[in-house]
């Protein structure tokens, strides 16, 4: 393979390692404070480069059997597998993720999803023939048809800094599975284990141009990979930058796919079992430090149980360990950077200003290096105060008592976004119940897990359309219909 080296990274080229005209910038570890490499600063017209090495490998890749894309894919998941701890151990110095994380999460999530788009899945099904009558069109008949997908073209894949490697690799292995080329902008923040997904592509065999990477700091950089020479953005990051994305996408009619910002309402009835509640909601302190948008971060609990809810959550928040994510006992590491974390704390102190009550966390730790946050859960909270309407990307929890089932859906959907929401209750037909009633893309209940198949996205200002399994597929690709007279 070739390494690159944590030096100083090169950009990836129309299959060349190449210098950054803009200099290298230095990636920095969360938890530690210190440099971990050098990220190249692409400039435009390297940008403008790589979506040109992207549209001349379309018209090869995308004429390559699915089998053999699908083969390169499978043994691209055999690579990173293989260096499952060196990968890990580098995305972890940029995240400031755990290692259970890193490994499991990080980089085991990401060759999972290479493994997945290795199988090769039809990309045609047929359509129930229709009879028709003679008329303008001609004579009687029986019209079959066919409906096929075709890849999109050249794909922009701008990807979120919480996970450098599902992230990324859930955007590129369907993309390429379906016969896309790829433009890769990686997080500023991490983009060092992305450059290292493109060395295992290209010793698993992808052709020159069909992966590029291009990093930087600059907003400039996102920019040219989206206005450029491109038919597809797949964006996963705030909602504000992805309006920003969706009005160049209009402008070209670019096919799009935003997964964006959530506010995710964890709905806890009277009859729910708490524990598994806790355990559920206690996963936004823990899991990427809160630094996820599928978090339940506004807890809407019916009074009979509020009491006991907070107090519970109080206690879990306080019982968790929060330091060097390299020690085996952390739970909580840090978040991404300083300007980050004062982001959070300043959002705490808005929340202390609105009147809700700080019952876990509210201090910085006293740790003397890293970005730290505790866990923090405010309590008496309202549905119009900032911390319960805005996204904070924090362990920050916020619980909101409600009387009647009608109030919580209520409540539950009176936000901005909608992308996962929860139901905790004893009773299964309420639950299921009221999950239809919520305008969530995704509603977990009794549970915060994933069914890795199941379809993933935003209702409102959570995003546009749907991923994961073969509903990626499908968001990689043209539907195209063939007709013919029976």
């Amino acid at each position: 393979m070739s390494h690159q080296g944590q030096e100083r990274q090169r950009l990836f080229l129309g299959g060349s390692w190449v210098e950054p005209d803009g200099g290298h910038y230095a990636v920095i570890d969360p938890a530690t404070e210190e440099t971990v490499g050098w990220a190249p600063e692409a400039a435009r017209d390297q940008v403008h480069a790589a979506c040109a090495a992207a549209r001349a490998a379309f018209g090869p890749w995308s004429r390559t059997a699915p089998e053999e894309r699908a083969a390169v894919l499978g043994r691209a998941a055999d690579i990173i597998r293989a260096h499952l701890v060196p990968y890990a151990d580098l995305a972890q110095a940029e995240t400031g993720a755990t290692t259970g994380t890193a490994r499991g999460m990080q980089v085991g999530v990401g060759a999972a999803r290479f493994r997945r788009y290795a199988r090769v899945e039809s990309a045609e099904w047929a359509i129930p023939p229709q009879i028709n009558e003679a008329g303008p069109f001609g004579k009687a008949g029986v019209m079959g048809a066919l409906a096929v997908r075709q890849p999109v073209g050249v794909v922009t894949c701008i990807t979120s800094y919480n996970n450098p490697w599902a992230n990324p690799a859930g955007k590129i292995a369907p993309a390429l599975a379906m016969g896309n080329t790829v433009v890769v902008k990686p997080a500023p923040q991490d983009p060092l284990s992305v450059y290292r997904m493109a060395e295992a592509l290209e010793a698993a065999g992808a052709p020159a141009g069909v992966v590029n990477v291009v990093s930087g700091r600059s907003v400039e950089v996102g920019e040219a990979a989206v206005a450029g020479d491109v038919d597809m953005v797949s964006f996963t990051g705030s909602t504000a930058v992805g309006q920003r994305i969706a009005e160049v996408c209009g402008r070209d009619m670019k096919r799009q796919l935003m997964e964006l910002g959530g506010k995710g309402a964890a709905l806890v009835f009277d009859d729910a079992d708490l524990g598994s509640a806790v355990a559920g909601i206690g996963t936004t302190f823990s899991f990427y430090s809160g630094q996820i948008c599928t978090a339940p971060t506004r807890v809407l609990a019916q009074r009979g149980v509020y009491e006991r809810l907070v107090e519970q959550l109080a206690a879990y928040a306080g019982r968790l360990p929060v330091g060097d994510p390299r020690a085996a006992s952390t739970v909580v590491g840090p978040v991404i950077s300083a300007e980050h974390r004062d982001r959070v704390e300043s959002y705490v102190e808005t929340g202390r200003k609105e009147g809700a009550v700080v019952v876990a966390g509210g201090e910085r730790p006293p740790h003397e290096r890293g970005f730290y946050v505790a866990p923090t859960l405010l309590a008496d909270c309202t549905n119009d105060m900032r911390v319960v309407r805005e996204e904070i990307f924090g362990p920050v929890v916020c619980v909101i008592p409600f009387d009647e089932e009608e109030e919580g859906i209520a409540l539950a959907d009176d936000t901005d976004y909608g992308l996962i929401d929860y139901v905790f209750s004893g009773d299964v037909a309420r639950a299921f119940r009221v999950a239809r009633r919520l305008r969530a893309g995704g509603v977990g209940i009794n549970t915060v897990g994933r069914n890795m198949e199941a379809p993933f996205g935003g209702f409102k200002k959570s995003g546009v359309g749907r991923d994961v399994g073969s509903y990626a597929l499908h968001a990689y690709s043209e539907v195209q219909a063939l007709v013919w007279p029976g």
